[in-house]
């Protein structure tokens, strides 16, 4: 099964990252639309044109199955793929529902792009599952630039964080919920800010849990095999994954070696 994954930029290999755990014996094509990067701050049409753009590429590419690894393009896109594309597209929400039935009484804290906050579909989530309304949301669009220059715990990341968060207390807080794939590279730093006994909370197993279902696959779970990569030829190869960055083939050595870096920071984060 060729699996193609896509999102505005690299947040999207946290998704991929947990395929990799998951269903590891798949094939996977990555897109990041490099080109475009940061979605949160598009229209709503630009966005949708980017996504039909990206599925139609990775669907040339032999992809069987999409998985929409944004928050933000599946908030606004995701129907508009689905009727266009006769295929298995799956996308990606703020995992609120299992932070609410996970928790106790405290607040919950999403922070999301302006795109995600903004429209309805996560709206209508918090509608269904946010019933004590314990939920508070912020946009947090730097974070996306940040992750894109692969800036992770610099001075100006843990002081935006800071800046962002100034007006709330978080002792009030039990869990973080993570709505934007870009935002998994700052687990650490979040952590340092929220403590410890915060949980945070991302879409990426439920994500890999809904395509191995919808696709009759079998899920690894093994919760202790490590995915590290010395050198990439193992990430290509072995793994079987071909990347694009805005439609061009991703081979040389540099922008490899970033990826390499990238998905073993994932690997770093994954269990935080």
């Amino acid at each position: 099964m060729k699996i193609g994954i896509f999102d505005s930029g690299i947040g999207g290999l946290s998704v991929l990252h947990e395929a990799y755990h998951r269903l590891p014996g798949q094939e996977y094509i990555f897109y990041a639309d490099t080109d475009h990067v940061p979605y949160g701050t598009k229209t709503p049409e630009q966005i949708v044109e980017f996504a039909i753009d990206n599925a139609q590429f990775l669907i040339d590419k032999g992809a069987e199955a999409l998985v929409v690894a944004c928050n933000t393009a599946t908030s606004v896109a995701i129907k508009e793929l689905r009727s266009r594309f006769d295929i298995p597209i799956l996308g990606m929400e703020p995992a609120v529902k299992p932070a609410v039935e996970g928790t106790d009484d405290k607040r919950i804290m999403v922070i999301a792009t302006p795109v995600t906050i903004r429209e309805d579909k996560l709206k209508d989530l918090l509608h269904r599952v946010d019933e004590e309304h314990r939920v508070d949301l912020l946009a947090m669009p730097r974070l996306v630039e940040f992750a894109e220059k692969e800036q992770f715990d610099t001075e100006e990341v843990v002081g935006y964080i800071r800046g962002r968060f100034a007006n709330f207390d978080p002792t009030d807080y039990c869990a973080l919920v993570l709505g934007c794939t870009h935002f998994n590279y700052f687990k650490p730093v979040l952590e340092d800010f929220f403590g410890k006994d915060t949980l945070l909370v991302d879409g990426n197993y439920g994500t890999v849990h809904h395509l191995a279902d919808v696709l009759g696959l079998e899920m690894n779970s093994d919760q202790d095999t490590e995915v590290y990569f010395d050198d990439y030829h193992k990430m290509l190869d072995e793994y079987k994954t071909e990347y694009y960055f805005s439609k061009n083939f991703i081979s040389d050595e540099n922008t490899l070696e970033h990826l390499k870096r990238l998905h073993n920071r994932l690997e770093e984060v994954r269990k935080i």
